[in-house]
């Protein structure tokens, strides 16, 4: 597989059993808006599932992001425990995204022709059985929207900040409220966030690209300083994103199953637009449709022994420092 870490256990957090419901809400003052008044936003706080690979679900119209050209000829897997429930493929090279290989769509008429053929030269280099590298499978810090690829999010709510904290390699954004952005680019770009209703939107901006393996997604999309993300978040009902499952069933792998359908309380909705004038020829969206995640916070190490961990029989070209940090 492309990119997987050792799940070595679970801990309990001790703050799960205090937290709010899904459907209470939290006064807060909202600074930026004319009324500067106290408004009742919704409470996003928890822990929120989307395991599904890759991770984006296509738009039901316009401009969406590159997808996998290889398509499994069948259904991986019958049962919901066992894989997706995407619907039987018509033909062979029908079904969902094969995840053994990752050759994006360099087709995509989002992709300029210079980020076309380095999409393409990655999906050459997965059909010649060769698993590159990318921040998951190197144990890199994985930057937005590379971070999607971690199923579950731990989001805390406060007034001044939300704070994201992702499993799989323990990567954490912090969202400044109702600020300007910083004009120094970081590791993780600069987010900023504010409500409109009852919408969490967080822009995000500077998010550094002299780094290994900057890419945005599986594919080895390249963006550049020019990239922008906005995000809208929104609790919702299974109406109202039951579209977007069907559309990620037909698209992803659902490696822990179909948790989506059945599912019937509140599901926390990412509606995400995305622009770099240095790499795409207009802005594309997609949406991340998440579940309530499990009570307990799983503990995750990456590359605990890198000897052993990447695919080629070579070491994992894991962070290292000449010198202590301390």
């Amino acid at each position: 597989m492309n990119g997987h870490c050792n799940f070595l256990g679970f801990v309990a957090l001790a703050w799960v059993g205090a937290t709010p419901t899904l459907a209470q809400t939290v006064p807060v003052t909202q600074a930026s808006t004319a009324t500067s008044a106290t408004a009742s936003i919704p409470d996003f706080t928890g822990m929120w599932n989307h395991p599904a690979f890759p991770w984006f679900e296509p738009p039901a119209t316009g401009p969406g992001p590159v997808t996998n050209k290889v398509r499994w000829p069948r259904v991986f897997g019958s049962l919901p425990e066992a894989g997706t429930l995407a619907l039987p493929p018509l033909k062979d090279g029908d079904g969902i995204s094969d995840y053994d290989q990752l050759v994006g769509d360099y087709t995509n008429p989002i992709l300029q022709p210079w980020a076309a053929e380095v999409v393409k030269k990655f999906g050459e280099m997965s059909l010649a059985g060769i698993t590159y590298g990318n921040p998951s499978n190197q144990c890199w810090p994985e930057p937005p929207p590379f971070i999607y690829k971690q199923a579950l999010v731990l989001i805390l709510q406060q007034p001044d900040t939300i704070t994201m904290v992702y499993s799989g390699n323990m990567d954490v954004r912090r969202v400044r409220m109702n600020q300007p952005h910083k004009d120094t680019p970081a590791l993780y770009g600069d987010s900023v966030g504010h409500y409109e209703g009852d919408t969490l939107v967080i822009d995000t901006v500077g998010i550094r690209t002299d780094r290994p393996y900057a890419m945005i997604d599986l594919f080895g999309t390249p963006y550049t300083k020019a990239l922008h993300m906005v995000e809208r978040y929104r609790l919702r009902g299974y109406d109202d994103v039951k579209d977007a499952i069907e559309r990620n069933k037909k698209e992803n792998w659902l490696f822990a199953g179909d948790v989506f359908s059945g599912h019937r309380g509140k599901f926390l909705q990412l509606e995400l637009t995305i622009e770099d004038k240095g790499v795409f020829t207009t802005p594309w969206t997609s949406t991340l449709t998440y579940v309530p995640g499990p009570s307990t916070w799983p503990e995750v190490v990456c590359a605990e022994n890198p000897h052993q961990y990447y695919y080629d029989g070579s070491d994992t070209d894991v962070p290292r420092a000449d010198k202590p940090d301390f």
